[in-house]
């Protein structure tokens, strides 16, 4: 059975191709002799687009570049090079601060939304992941739906029904999209400002993030992914430690792909007795903690909970800010600049705070390193497209607990307004039925099954300064109303329960009421930059 799909090309692209990826058919794959902006630039339109990075390079960058001078290359190959220096250093001595000095930027395709999560874990490295919003999933790829056939359960008693079931949520998918996007045209007129082009593009955007939730999480998306060398082998050790057996065989495309470009930074992670020990006790530990665990708390459900509690504060959290403020202008100790900042009236601390915070003439304007001196930590509950977007936040504490369907699912009003609310209710139904049959022989490749709609519980921990970073830009217009409100009440509950209002208003940045087209401004603004290019 063929789980990934090869990409086509003619002998001519090829020529090209093989001057700069290392492979041409293979899913996982890392960018060579190109500039840097040019990496980065083709990574940042790999989010919005429906093509393969080797595609979206032949089609809409290879025309820009002079590439007469690099007919010499083949990075299908690999590496040859003088590498004693980095062995000796690295591998003989152990100095893994010299694995931080080179970087790859690979390309990894055709790897299921439960992946990607796994792939994104890290936080030292950079993500772009295609986006649900800009590209309609119905779009096939070698003539089939893109979602992940896991080879165990497709060559299962389950085969039939699992690929059966994923095809019809995926015609499902796009009969809602057809019939939302209708509904918003027809009820949001088009202000005559805008062409047609910005009015389209923004009215499909809404309805893909209305519809997003009826996809499975076994949908298949592309990830960019920029890191050192030695946050590769931090990710690829962990992958081939995990339990879910898609990962495993994505970290050893990842491995093979790497090592022609990093070979002496990655010599570690399969030896048995380097990172084989080390995958061999993150495995071990995450098997008995979960025994353990299982068997003191059982499998129970919790009954209904807020969709968003902040669990755990400093009462005392403005004034350690404050004084954190006062440090470096200070002679003093912090215990006695604390004590000093107890005796200040409410509006001496204000003053302060408010120098520190100074004039935000936008949001990228934020306080210095103060601000994380106190930190706050939420149990969320949302649905799984709203955690895929929140997840991706690297500068802070995330931990989340397995995608089933029991916490049931959130149906978007705009679902109900179209009047397909019973079709929308009838995919993830399946996807419930699915998961049932499959989670006792296959636990973990069962989350496949889930849709996005389903909620999953998840806890976040971050200080303040990353809080004024995430809450300012996932409230901001153009965000998906679902992690908008998840955004939203985290900042309340930062000023009310908290009690820290004078945080809470710091982050002045924060979009209190959503726009009927959540997309437009921006597509407004790319149509712009286009006009004046």
């Amino acid at each position: 059975m063929t789980v990934y799909v090869p990409e086509e090309f003619t002998a001519a692209e090829s020529e090209v191709l093989r001057r700069y990826f290392t492979n041409l058919d293979q899913p996982v794959f890392a960018l060579v002799n190109l500039p840097e902006v040019v990496k980065g630039a083709l990574f940042a339109r790999y989010s919005r687009s429906p093509k393969s990075l080797r595609r979206l390079f032949l089609d809409e960058f290879l025309g820009d570049l002079d590439v007469s001078g690099d007919v010499t290359f083949d990075a299908t190959v690999g590496v040859d090079r003088a590498e004693s220096l980095y062995e000796k250093v690295f591998f003989d001595y152990g100095d893994d601060s010299v694995a931080q000095l080179g970087g790859v930027h690979l390309a990894c395709e055709q790897a299921s939304n439960v992946l990607t999560k796994i792939l994104e874990w890290g936080r030292l490295m950079s993500y772009l992941e295609q986006s649900t919003r800009y590209i309609a999933y119905d779009e096939r790829l070698g003539g089939r739906y893109r979602y992940y056939r896991d080879p165990d359960i497709v060559v299962g008693r389950f085969g039939t029904r699992y690929v059966g079931d994923m095809d019809r949520m995926f015609d499902s998918y796009s009969q809602l999209a057809d019939e939302v996007t209708r509904h918003v045209r027809e009820t949001v007129p088009k202000d005559p400002r805008d062409s047609d082009f910005v009015y389209r593009q923004a009215t499909r955007a809404k309805a893909l993030d209305a519809v997003r939730g009826a996809l499975p999480a076994a949908s298949l998306s592309n990830v960019g992914i920029y890191g050192t060398g030695q946050a590769f082998e931090s990710l690829l050790l962990r992958m081939r430690a995990h339990a879910l057996p898609e990962a495993r065989v994505y970290a050893d495309m990842m491995l093979t792909e790497l090592r022609k470009v990093v070979p002496s930074f990655l010599k570690r992670v399969d030896i048995p007795e380097r990172g084989g020990a080390w995958s061999d006790y993150l495995a071990d530990t995450r098997d008995s903690t979960h025994s353990i665990v299982e068997r003191i708390l059982g499998d129970d459900i919790a009954s209904e909970v807020d969709e968003v509690t902040l669990t755990d504060f400093d009462p005392d959290g403005e004034s350690k800010v404050i004084a954190a403020i006062c440090y470096s202008h200070s002679h003093l100790p912090e215990s006695q600049i604390m004590s000093r900042v107890d005796e200040l009236s409410t509006e001496q601390r204000r003053d302060i705070l408010r120098a520190y915070v100074g004039q935000r003439a936008n949001r990228r304007h934020r306080p210095g390193r103060a601000f994380e001196r106190t930190d706050y930590r939420f149990d969320v509950l949302s649905d799984y497209g709203a955690f895929r977007d929140l997840q991706r936040h690297r500068l802070l504490t995330i931990e989340w607990q397995p995608l089933t369907p029991y916490h049931g699912y959130a149906r978007p009003d705009l679902v109900d307004a179209a009047g397909v609310a019973p079709a929308f209710d009838e995919v993830v139904e399946r996807a419930r039925g699915l998961y049932e049959a499959l989670v006792h022989e296959y636990p973990q490749q069962a989350s496949y099954a889930v849709s996005m709609a389903y909620r999953l519980r998840y806890v976040m921990q971050f200080n303040a300064r990353e809080a004024m970073h995430m809450l300012e830009l996932r409230s901001a217009p153009q965000g998906h109303p679902a992690y908008r409100r998840v955004a939203l009440e985290m900042h309340r509950q930062i000023g009310e329960v908290a009690g820290h209002r004078a945080l809470a208003e710091a982050m002045s940045h924060m979009t209190m009421d959503a726009p009927e087209l959540e997309r437009l401004e921006a597509e407004r603004r790319a149509e712009s930059k286009r006009r004046d290019s």
